[in-house]
């Protein structure tokens, strides 16, 4: 049982630490792009979410009404 808790804890360790990186000064100007902007098209989004939410049975939220039926 030990083994398992200390190779779960090394793995969590290991997922936290790959997390960080620096980006160099010449990279952030790509980063910093337009098409870097995940709601660059916004009518995408919008229906993206709409399906989401109706998928998910959700009511409300993100200004999508109605219930799980896809109706608003």
């Amino acid at each position: 049982m030990k083994t398992r808790t200390l190779n779960l804890l090394a793995l969590v360790i290991c997922v936290l630490l790959c997390q960080c990186a620096q980006v160099p000064l010449m990279k952030r100007g790509k980063l910093a792009d337009y098409t870097m902007s995940p709601d660059r098209d916004p009518p995408a989004v919008s229906l993206r979410e709409h399906v989401f939410f109706s998928r998910e049975a959700a009511s409300g939220g993100r200004a999508i009404g109605g219930g799980g039926c896809g109706c608003n």
